[in-house]
């Protein structure tokens, strides 16, 4: 009886929560423009900050780093699974799952870091 009103709040809280950390991005966001108005910038000078702003946080090997931690996790998943299968231990999938996936992040941010500074080279 106990389990079934706890699932009950279970999205309201999830769907509170969310909400939320989106209002306060939103009146963050809002609060830096104030205060780059307050300051006197004029809208071309506040247009550049928010320019280099952008420029500094593009990633441009996202989409690679995802692949390869998703083909890490992938991995994970299907030897644990064949070793849950051999063994009949419950733990290999949670153990392979957790260490690929580690390793498919180490692995994508050396590659995107070997690839940027490829880029920077040219």
């Amino acid at each position: 009886m106990q389990v079934e009103i706890i699932g009950v709040f279970i999205p309201i809280i999830f769907l509170l929560v969310s909400g939320l950390i989106v209002i306060a991005a939103i009146y963050y966001r809002s609060r830096e423009r104030q205060m780059l108005i307050e300051k006197g910038l004029s809208a071309e000078q506040i247009r550049e900050f928010f320019k280099d702003k952008i420029i500094a946080k593009k990633d441009s090997y996202i989409l690679l780093q995802v692949g390869i931690i998703s083909v890490f996790f992938g991995i994970g998943i299907g030897i644990g699974l064949m070793l849950e299968d051999w063994t009949s231990k419950d733990y290999w999938n949670v153990l392979f799952i957790f260490t690929f996936t580690g390793a498919g992040f180490i692995v994508a941010n050396l590659v995107a870091k070997k690839l940027s500074n490829g880029n920077k080279e040219k």
